[in-house]
């Protein structure tokens, strides 16, 4: 920079002749002044001052010789009579002949260095201002970016605050009642480590399946639902569930909602309502649920579901819903055989209810269980349909079960068969039923000995009435034999059809020994 400042001010201002010398004669010491910028100040200012002192001696020499020449030229002028002459003044273009007629001028090293002072200083003061403005706006930024990381900070802590914040509603209230009381039911079954097993049974042991003795067995979870707690009593705690998580297992284990495990013993079953009852201890059972009024249920009223959907990892899962209809019939297929051979009586509900949710509670917003989830209907095109049977319905059945490891209904002693699935020209030809009559449950069998066979009741009659309630199918007389008050020793009266006539006979019930009814 101090280069191209020395080169614009040669440029603009060229060499002029100091003590009336030639600018020829003063090109090396101005060479030598423009050097001189490069040093420290103080040899500037030392140089500059001799340079100044020297061109005052010099003017002031020439000024005195000019003096002198004057009144010589007047004495010789006065002397002859003739006018002197004046001088010629001196002047920047005329040049100097190193006479001394020229006037002093300023020295050429002090300009410069006022020029280069001046333009330093600018230099500095524009370099502070820049440097003040740069530290400003990144002290704004800095701030600006302490200000956006407390806002953040702030955030967070107001996140936390809501997380800490205890939410507390009717939902809430209901679950924190019944939630420890459900827990998850595990069905072990045996399985085969044996080669002979993993090859389909042709091994050493014969065709006939049956080990050498040296194969082992383990029992492997086949599968898992849900359970409800209902009752603690002398070390003792009892579990409701469902038959079908029950179904099949050689070993069962409660799991409870903290994580704490207990092996549970299988009490008692009834397949025709499909409910179970566990027998577990009482070490580790924290609360016990307690059953509602399922017949005060309204449509629309809010119902909560608990349980294990999809096994323990889900274990304690709750979700919300209402009641979706009331008093709702569903086919069941008892003995898997592709025929209905029940109609359950259900709670419609939206609330979901997943594989691994049967046995759980099915709750309302007192905390109250009003059904155990039971099934769902589970299709592409339907969502949001799930059943649970009613309180109402439970508890004589699991009382029952505990007491008496079975319960135990009336029966007639015969297989039935559905008329509605019988041809039409076998209605005509074999049941001889009248053309009015299409409707009603057939006896295909009689067991020997039966409250049937001693009614006198025979194969192909068609029953069509029991205490004067119709009965149009199987599923219809089940539902008048066990769900009524209708008990073991009670006298009926039992309409039917035998060879197109109509007949009719009373029948004392006797208990179910078997599926027949």
């Amino acid at each position: 920079m101090e280069e191209e400042k020395r080169e614009f001010e040669n440029t603009n201002h060229p060499q002029e002749p100091v003590n009336g010398n030639s600018p020829e004669e003063e090109a090396t010491p101005n060479q030598e002044s423009r050097s001189e910028f490069v040093f420290p100040e103080a040899e500037r200012s030392a140089e500059a001052e001799q340079n100044r002192q020297a061109a005052s001696e010099t003017a002031s020499a020439s000024y005195q010789n000019a003096e002198r020449s004057s009144t010589n030229e007047a004495h010789s002028s006065g002397e002859s009579g003739t006018p002197p002459i004046p001088p010629i003044p001196p002047t920047r273009s005329g040049g100097g002949s190193g006479d001394g007629n020229e006037p002093p001028k300023k020295p050429r090293g002090k300009v410069l260095l006022g020029y280069f002072l001046t333009g330093l200083l600018g230099v500095i003061v524009g370099a502070v201002i820049i440097f003040f403005a740069v530290s400003g706006l990144n002290h704004d930024d800095s701030n600006s970016s302490s200000g956006s990381l407390g806002n953040t900070s702030s955030t967070k802590s107001n996140t936390v605050e809501k997380v800490s914040y205890k939410n507390s509603t009717d939902i809430t209230k209901a679950v924190s009642k019944v939630q420890d009381a459900v827990v998850s039911v595990l069905n072990y079954q045996a399985s085969s480590n044996s080669l002979e097993s993993g090859l389909g049974g042709f091994g050493s042991g014969g065709s006939n399946g049956k080990s050498n003795g040296s194969d082992s067995s383990s029992e492997k979870e086949a599968s898992s639902g849900s359970g409800v707690i209902y009752k603690k009593a002398n070390g003792k705690a009892y579990v409701v569930t469902n038959n079908h998580v029950v179904d099949g297992a050689d070993k069962l284990e409660v799991t409870f909602s903290n994580g704490k495990k207990s092996t549970a013993k299988l009490i008692g079953t009834d397949e025709w309502n499909d409910l179970a009852v566990l027998e577990i201890s009482d070490k580790n059972v924290t609360s016990v649920a307690k059953f509602g009024d399922s017949d005060a249920l309204t449509v629309g009223e809010t119902v909560i579901a608990i349980g294990s959907p999809l096994g323990t990892e889900f274990s304690g899962s709750v979700t919300q819903g209402i009641v979706s209809g009331l008093n709702r019939a569903v086919p069941v297929d008892i003995n898997g055989d592709g025929q209905e051979d029940w109609e359950a009586e259900v709670i419609q509900t939206d609330a979901a209810i997943n594989p691994g949710n049967s046995g759980g509670a099915l709750i309302n917003l007192e905390g109250q269980v009003i059904g155990i989830n039971s099934m769902k209907i589970s299709t592409e095109n339907v969502e949001g349909i799930g059943f649970a049977l009613p309180s109402n319905s439970v508890e004589p059945i699991i009382t029952q079960l505990e007491e008496k490891g079975e319960v135990q209904r009336p029966a007639l002693g015969v297989t039935l068969r559905d008329v509605d699935t019988i041809p039409e020209q076998q209605q005509s030809s074999v049941l001889k039923l009248p053309s009015n009559i299409n409707y009603g449950a057939m006896v295909q069998q009689v067991t020997s000995n039966s409250a049937a066979s001693k009614a006198g009741l025979k194969q192909y009659d068609v029953i069509v009435d029991i205490n004067g309630q119709k009965i149009t199918n199987t599923v219809e007389l089940r539902k008048v034999l066990y769900n009524s008050n209708l008990k073991i020793g009670d006298t009926v009266k039992i309409k039917y059809y035998r060879d197109g006539k109509a007949k009719s006979t009373s029948l004392t019930l006797e208990e179910a020994k078997t599926v027949q009814q």
